[in-house]
Order: structure tokens, then sequence, then C-alpha cells
């Protein structure tokens, strides 16, 4: 089957930077639902589509066609009386930008220094800024669910969608852990 919109696409990637260097390698492959849903970057939808199982290619992508510039604004200093201990470089927190703009989602704030009294935090996805190069193989294709299409993402290896125990409605089973 080849890869078309409203398919489900599995692929396995190594992810390097431009110069080549390793980031990250894939133990199981990335499913997503084909065809302008947000499972996977454009570029890496536009390079893959039309082919088949077994087809193995390589993309570079630039910053803004994978996550973004760097954004020196996304980076604050708070007080450090304002976080839990033990508090260590790499820990994570949610937060929204400081201009309170109601129409940004909140982001997710990493530690990239600690001081006595002051914490340093970076709001930029750490990838960001990078020019990433992406080799992928087509593992397997096949036709996305109604539901899988309705609600805009994979519902798992065979289209069925697994839920938490205490999350009974549909409506939130977008918040809901799915097989990938």
């Amino acid at each position: 089957m080849k890869i078309a919109k409203n398919t489900v696409v599995s692929v396995a990637y190594k992810l390097s930077d431009a110069q080549g260097n390793l980031i990250e390698e894939s133990d199981e492959p990335m499913v997503y639902l084909h065809g302008g849903y947000d499972g996977t970057f454009p570029k890496i939808e536009e390079e893959l589509d039309g082919h088949e199982p077994g087809f193995q290619t390589q993309i570079q992508l630039e910053p803004q066609d994978a996550f973004g510039e760097y954004d020196p604004e996304l980076v604050k200093v708070e007080p450090r009386n304002r976080f839990p201990e033990p508090l260590e470089v790499g820990m994570q927190f949610e937060g929204t930008p400081e201009d309170g703009d109601d129409e940004i989602d909140s982001l997710i704030y990493t530690v990239t220094d600690v001081a006595e009294d002051k914490v340093v935090l970076d709001g930029n996805h750490p990838l960001a800024g990078m020019a990433l190069r992406f080799a992928l193989i087509v593992k397997e294709v096949r036709e996305a669910t109604a539901d899988e299409i309705e609600h805009a993402h994979v519902h798992g290896v065979d289209g069925i969608e697994v839920l938490d125990d205490d999350d009974d409605d549909e409506e939130g089973a977008s918040g809901s852990p799915t097989l990938h």
C-alpha cells in the first residue's frame, strides 16, 4: 500500500544534527496519521507521500521546518524559592510565557542553570535552532480507521484506541495515552 492521506505510517528513523552526530535512533517505529494531521513534520510527510514499505530516504530539515528558530525571549530567570527541592539542571516545568498571551499554550521550561537564589529556565525545544537530518525507513502502511480520521491521530497498532481506566468519555480521548 502506498502512503497517502488517511493512511497510518510506521517509520523507523535515525535523527542526527547537520554534522552527522547521532541525536536519537528509534527503538520502535514512529507511527503517525498521514495527511496533515501534525503527526510529524510536513516536510517528512511530503518526502514520504506516495511511497511504500521498504522506502528509504534521508532528509535535512532546517530549523524553521523542524522545531523552529531559537528564541532568546523564551529564556527567563526566576527566584529559586519558587521551585521544589531538590532542584537540578535538566528538570522540566510547565508554564506560560511572560507576555501573558492567552493564545499561546503553556510551554515546557527546562532548568538550564541553578544558582543560590536564581534559576534559569529555557522554554525553547532542546532542538530549536538546529538543522536536523532524518534517515527514514518506511516499515508499514495501512488504511486509517474512521475513528482515527475523526480524532486526527493514530489509535494504536491496529487502530484500537487505548484509554486510561478512569477515562470513559470520548471527549477525553485526546489526552489519553495511545499506542504509538
